[in-house]
């Protein structure tokens, strides 16, 4: 039983990390877009814009995910905070000039936001190691997918 625990529990993970990679991949030339045409006197290859894309893409697919898989809010929420506080970190060492290397700058990034989410998952064990997740309230039950609902 342990041991289907572990799988679930390392499965959910290589899948969140899957859906941030697949939203980065996705999403970069459409945020690099918006970010564009927001803010059009700002270089699209300004680093502070780039890190910030970089965490945007990568916790926007995550939330319809988790949702999707059965998440509640409030571990979906937490999720996403786990990816985008390691962005604001970073942001905030290239803005007081601790660090400027750019690739340095994302690549710590990703791993404080492997880390971070794999805090949230272990604080939460219970949360992240089943197939399939109760959704506890009749309207958000009203909303999820049939597979959800059936447990198939």
């Amino acid at each position: 039983m342990r041991s289907a625990l572990t799988r679930e529990f390392a499965r959910h993970y290589v899948e969140m990390v899957v859906v941030m990679l697949a939203g980065m991949g996705l999403l970069a030339m459409p945020a690099h877009w918006a970010t564009d045409a927001l803010w059009p006197d700002v270089s699209g290859n300004d680093a502070t814009l780039m890190l910030a894309r970089m965490a945007v893409t990568m916790t926007v697919p995550m939330i319809p995910w988790m949702r999707w898989r059965g998440h509640g809010w409030q571990p979906s929420l937490e999720m996403a905070a786990a990816m985008i506080v390691p962005g604001i970190g970073v942001i905030a060492l290239l803005e007081v000039g601790v660090l400027e290397t750019v690739w340095l700058l994302m690549t710590l990034e990703h791993v404080a936001m492997f880390i971070a989410m794999f805090a949230v998952m272990i604080a939460r064990p219970d949360e992240y190691s089943h197939a399939r997740h109760e959704i506890h309230d009749a309207a958000t039950t009203a909303q999820a997918p049939l597979a959800a609902r059936t447990g198939d």
